[in-house]
């Protein structure tokens, strides 16, 4: 699985306490089960809710194609609410 993000923003996720990770430590939620369902239909655009660094977050996420196939461009993330942790228990 691909990954694309804007180096930058993920800096500025990373220096937020209430965010308190970036991108590049994103990427593991996608490397166990987490919780899935769509955000918007324009862009279309996801929600994954999983562990990272022990704790649930949730990243928005868009999957676009380029020459080497589809790629996740990942493009915010927070730390997991109470109802999106109460999501997480019922479907992961």
């Amino acid at each position: 699985m691909r990954f694309h993000f804007d180096a930058k923003k993920s800096e500025q996720l990373r220096a937020n306490p209430k965010r308190g990770i970036g991108f590049e430590e994103a990427r593991e939620l996608f490397a166990q089960p987490y919780f899935l369902d769509q955000r918007s239909d324009v862009p279309e655009q996801y929600r994954a809710i999983g562990w990272v660094q022990g704790q649930l977050y949730s990243v928005i996420f868009e999957t676009r194609e380029d020459e080497d196939g589809e790629y996740h461009h990942l493009v915010t993330l927070w730390k997991a609410t109470k109802q999106e942790q109460e999501l997480y228990e019922e479907h992961a």
